[in-house]
């Protein structure tokens, strides 16, 4: 097939005018920032009268935390911050002189804390920058004291607490991070001791300890606004207005106290080496943990208030029919305001010969905005899958025989038994190769066999008393179409093998790295040159003799990052920038962009959305498509062709330093909404995703030496699930391997993970990349290119050094090397890098 590559010009406007597409990103940014919100609890203050008074405090109300740092950072025009989208809504804040004096504080600990890393690293743009700016966190400093006249007569308190976690280091429990601040529960007392009511929100992008907030009698309210992209301050006042009705629900458990964590004394720093991780919790991770071994917890999984109320009833008893198992729920809005509801699936899985949890979520389904009155009937559907376990002693999933039970509500709690399938004899659905073999004994916990066993008598002589009859379910084995059946995968793909079979050796391992030519001395994810501030770039080693163009790639997960402003000499092609700092922290860290003759200023402003766990609070697929179909014109717009993100790493710890960026303790949540996603990045032409990071990346600290050690089982059930989901329904362009070792063996090496999970049981069609410069920190390239990791990032003379002496010594061959860049075209010639 002929393919016309397209012609480049430079990315981004010189227009300063805001475009329709900004407004179109601002205003999806908005609803999801609304309708990923949570609302912990509401004592009646809520909504508030826009026509009253009150006073915004705490560090997160002028400085509204958007979203993480490192790769997770997204460079706007603007951020709306709480502040601002409440004046803008009609509220009369008292407590302007408190806000503009913490202005003050903030910049100064701003520049402190810079100079506090150009020591650290011996200056900007050093090789050690990263690593000083990843291990000194910026920290908020604390505000003056709060005095009655910032309130001027008002008598309710809107306070944010924020927190900042990013890449390249985990949280700690200690006061101004897991636990509250002193300065933060003293301005609650401080408030409180005035007779004021309080309304409290959290933007975090994990979890905290709210005992101190919880123990004041004074907070009516508590609202979780995570860190909500460029509209979080709209969304916040849209909230608090009741323009909008909160109905996020939580993706995670959120424990009384960290200690009631199954791995809370020996995740990562806590055991005191970070160079093994081990999974101890094996399936009991999340919710799965909390609900076997009944232990109470703060805010349930899946829980979340509204301002209204709904009921949830059976519509129909479960059908089993040959594209799954299909069940339907009347929901009905029995409260005085409009709003949405998500139905939550669980199942109670039989007993038999292998330990499970108590529940799991199966499926879900969110409600359109329901009148006072009016109902909805919703349909979910589940596969087989879903009910399966994984039985790693005969290597495969299996549904053991006896009763299924079904419980649905708007929380895990909540839940009430709806339904029962049963199964007269085991099946088993699919068969699968062993991978991952443990180094070394790992003691697991193995669940509370006999009480659940006592649970689950109570469930069928529940059944009995609701007159609930089992359902005879013949599961049908799991339909996974050949991927070659897709026209455009099969023309590519005859395509690239043709290709690559003319390739010399030089030309296959120039593909096999990114883009080095220009000689990146610091490669931290702005190396792109296509864009300025991108990520990084294929080779374009084959561009000028067979027309195959260096594709550009964007980090994520909240939006695009890239540089705002750059400098471009028309006349010569040459553009001009701050370097890699320009991506970091919206270029605080750079020299200014000094003016130069005859050169244009270009702008490339993006959409942030909220982070990855806010986009999943949502339980709203529709909407995360999207925002996936916005991010994939922005793509298109400024020429970028892979997004790296989305990132579905399961939130094995409060304390992981990126939790932000992922979507939840539950597997298929996170798949879901990773698809979701997906498909809307993919439905713009020639846009992709690279879901993140496969597998096991689930800490910070010394993750690029950190062994993650587990069984097989807990391995395929909650660490690959996820990444199953979003691979078998959406088809991502691209998968990005961790940095880690999964029991001994680097992901970017392991072909267990990459061609016998991914492709051979998956079906994957894509390609795999590798983190950035993992290659410099244990795995070896011509093991990457091996085993089935078809692009080095972001690449180095090393590795190209490596791969040629493995080519030498016969531990790489030239069909390996083949069979690597042809998967590699097919997807290049899928991009939008062509007409």
């Amino acid at each position: 097939m002929e393919r016309v590559m397209k012609k480049r010009t430079f990315s981004g406007t010189k227009s300063t005018e805001i475009s329709s597409r900004e407004r179109r990103g601002q205003e999806i940014a908005r609803k999801a920032a609304a309708e990923g919100m949570v609302l912990l609890k509401n004592d009646g203050i809520l909504p508030l009268d826009k026509n009253q008074s009150l006073a915004l405090l705490g560090a997160g109300a002028g400085k509204t935390i958007k979203g993480g740092t490192g790769s997770g950072d997204v460079c706007v025009r603007h951020s709306v911050s709480v502040y601002e989208g409440m004046e803008a809504a009609g509220f009369r804040i008292t407590s302007a002189d408190w806000i503009a004096d913490y202005e003050q504080r903030y910049q100064k600990a701003r520049e402190d804390w810079k100079q506090l890393i150009l020591q650290s690293a011996g200056g900007a743009g050093t090789p050690d920058f990263f690593n000083a700016y990843a291990s000194h966190a910026f920290v908020f400093p604390e505000g003056r004291e709060i005095t009655e006249e910032d309130f001027q007569g008002s008598s309710v308190a809107v306070y944010v607490i924020s927190r900042i976690a990013g890449e390249g280091a985990d949280r700690k429990n200690a006061a101004g991070d897991y636990e509250m601040s002193d300065r933060e529960i003293q301005d609650l007392k401080t408030i409180s001791d005035m007779g004021k009511e309080i309304v409290v929100l959290l933007n975090i992008g994990g979890l905290m300890d709210l005992k101190p907030v919880l123990e004041n009698s004074a907070v009516k309210a508590v609202l979780y606004i995570s860190q909500p992209g460029m509209a979080g301050g709209e969304a916040v006042a849209d909230i608090l207005s009741g323009a909008v009705n909160p109905s996020g629900k939580l993706t995670d458990s959120w424990a009384y106290s960290y200690s009631d964590y199954p791995n809370a004394d020996s995740f990562s720093f806590n055991s005191g080496d970070i160079t093994r991780e081990e999974y101890k919790e094996g399936i009991y991770v999340g919710y799965r943990y909390f609900d076997t071994y009944e232990i109470p917890v703060q805010y349930c999984f899946g829980y979340g208030l509204s301002y209204t109320q709904f009921t949830i009833e059976p519509a129909s008893a479960p059908m089993s029919e040959e594209s799954g198992i299909t069940m339907s729920f009347q929901v009905t809005n029995t409260g005085k305001r409009a709003g949405k509801e998500v139905v939550q699936l669980y199942a109670a899985l039989p007993e038999g010969g292998l330990s499970k949890e108590y529940r799991r979520l199966v499926g879900f389904k969110k409600t359109g905005l329901l009148k006072e009155g009016e109902q909805e009937t919703v349909e979910i559907q589940l596969d087989a899958k879903q009910l399966a376990s994984f039985d790693a002693e005969r290597g495969c999933w299996i549904l053991e025989a006896g009763n299924y039970y079904l419980m649905a509500g708007n929380s895990l709690e909540s839940s009430v038994l709806c339904g029962c399938l049963k199964l007269q004899e085991e099946q088993i659905l699919e068969t699968t190769e062993h991978i991952c073999p443990m180094q070394e004994e790992l003691q697991e916990l193995t669940g509370k066999e006999e009480r659940r066993a006592q649970r689950l008598q109570q469930l069928s002589d529940l059944c009995r008393e609701k007159g609930i009859q089992p359902v005879i379910w013949k599961p049908e084995p799991e339909n996974t179409a050949d991927p070659q059946e897709d026209p455009v995968y099969r023309a590519a793909m005859a395509d690239a093998k043709e290709l690559a079979e003319k390739l010399t050796e030089e030309e296959l391992i120039y593909l096999s790295v990114g883009e080095i030519s220009r000689g990146h001395d610091v490669a931290l994810g702005a190396a792109g040159i296509m864009v300025p501030g991108a990520a990084g770039e294929s080779s374009g080693i084959l561009e000028e003799k067979y027309g195959v163009p260096g594709v550009a790639m964007a980090d994520g997960p909240a939006g695009i990052r890239v540089i705002t402003t750059y400098l471009a000499d028309e006349t010569i092609g040459t553009v001009y920038t701050q370097g890699f700092l320009a991506a970091i922290e919206q270029g605080f860290f750079a020299a200014p962009l000094e003016k130069k003759e005859g050169c244009e200023i270009y702008y490339q402003y993006c959409t942030a959305i909220p982070v990855g766990i806010m986009m999943a609070q949502t339980w709203n697929p529709e909407l995360q498509m999207e925002a996936g179909h916005q991010v994939g014109l922005e793509m298109d717009e400024l020429g970028l062709s892979w997004w790296l993100a989305p990132g579905l790493n399961i939130h094995r710890n409060p304390l992981c330093g990126r939790n932000f960026e992922y979507f939840s303790e539950d597997p298929y949540v996170s798949g879901v909404t990773a698809a979701a996603i997906t498909k809307g990045v993919q439905s713009v032409p020639g846009a992709g995703t690279t879901i993140k990071h496969f597998c096991c990346n689930n800490q910070e600290d010394n993750r690029m030496g950190s062994n993650s050690i587990l069984s097989e089982r807990a391995l395929r059930e909650i660490y690959l699930r996820g990444f199953e989901i979003a691979v078998k329904t959406s088809q991502p362009m691209a998968v990005m391997s961790s940095y880690n070792l999964v029991n001994g063996v680097h992901t970017a090496n392991s072909r267990d993970l990459l061609m016998t999970v991914l492709r051979r049981e998956w079906g994957y069609k894509g390609f795999v990349m590798t983190d950035w410069t993992t290659t410099t920190n244990g795995s070896l390239a011509h093991l990457c290119v091996k085993n089935g990791n078809e692009l080095i990032m972001p690449g180095c003379p090393e590795d190209l050094a490596e791969i040629r002496a493995a080519l030498a010594d016969g531990r790489l061959t030239r069909k390996e090397l083949e069979e690597s860049a042809a998967r590699m075209l097919t997807v290049i010639f899928q991009t939008n890098a062509y007409e």
